[in-house]
């Protein structure tokens, strides 16, 4: 037990003190005193290879949102030990576990589908566990509200992870998201809006300066260009160039400025293709920045276009 047992019984000043474990108290043999109770045993677990091989654990894996049953539920034997079983016993089994599947609700199998479709759209696009489990979450409760009715899993599934990348600050836009998944954007955009707004869920826009090390990593950038990249939308916030212009344009934009100013030079061709804008939208941007900062001097000949 963690907790220590006290010196001295504050009715009887005796020393004569006993720790029931089992019921979690502290009890005077002198006088029969309870000092203490409810005692939360904070050991370790007991180890699974201990000597009489039994399994001492008393909790198995956390429950998680990424699996149907909440990850709480149980599996009786293994596909060997199955197998390992005589034909009328394996026929038996088989047929218990086909009832099994044939009693569980709509609402258990619509989790059960779409949280390995969601397991799957989240390795594509390799995004941490933490975001799956939250993109899980947000699934869940709209299943359990009605929200997916008329909806395509795939769309509702893709909106839910966009929804938990942005409330993580995870910089993926949706086109990005709808590109590598083959989601319709229309629709996905639609739904995940309709789910965020059901489900008062508050999301803040995505600034361009997220998107910086991201793009910059792509494209090879070192730091200095970041960092460069980053000052010059800074600026271009304060003088109010971002408002209503898209941040992955503005984020493209300022690398590409900044690579001309560090020497790190790629054509607007290369950022488009890495970025995912076309290529008059890093003009138009770049032109703004340049105008509005002051940057044409700098520049040079250079921003000729």
């Amino acid at each position: 037990m963690a907790q220590e047992l006290v010196k001295r019984c504050p009715e009887c000043s005796s020393i004569n003190l006993s720790l029931d474990e089992k019921r979690g108290e502290i009890i005077c043999k002198s006088c029969g005193l309870v000092l203490d109770e409810n005692i939360i045993d904070t050991s370790p677990e007991w180890r699974e290879f201990s000597e009489d091989g039994e399994d001492h654990r008393r909790a198995g894996a956390p429950a998680t949102f990424t699996k149907a049953d909440m990850g709480t539920g149980t599996q009786i034997g293994t596909t060997s030990e199955l197998y390992a079983l005589s034909g009328s016993q394996r026929r038996r089994f088989m047929r218990l576990k086909q009832w099994h599947n044939r009693s569980s609700t709509s609402l258990e199998r619509n989790l059960k589908y779409a949280l390995v479709e969601l397991k799957r759209v989240a390795s594509i696009l390799n995004i941490p566990p933490s975001i799956e489990e939250e993109a899980a979450r947000i699934y869940n409760l709209a299943v359990r509200k009605a929200l997916v009715r008329g909806r395509s899993m795939e769309s509702v599934v893709v909106g839910a992870i966009y929804i938990a990348s942005r409330r993580f600050g995870l910089p993926r836009s949706l086109n990005e998201i709808c590109k590598l998944t083959n989601a319709n954007k229309r629709e996905v955009g639609k739904t995940y809006r309709f789910i965020a707004r059901s489900l008062s869920i508050k999301l803040l826009p995505s600034g361009p300066a997220d998107y910086i090390p991201k793009f910059a990593n792509k494209l090879g950038f070192n730091s200095s260009t970041q960092t460069k990249a980053v000052e010059i939308l800074k600026k271009a916030q304060n003088m109010e160039l971002t408002s209503g212009r898209g941040p992955v344009g503005l984020a493209a934009a300022s690398l590409y400025v900044a690579s001309l100013l560090t020497g790190e030079k790629r054509t607007q061709r290369e950022i488009a293709d890495v970025v995912g804008v076309t290529e008059v939208t890093i003009r138009n941007r770049y032109k703004e920045i340049i105008d509005k900062l002051g940057l044409k001097d700098d520049l040079g000949e250079i921003n000729k276009l």
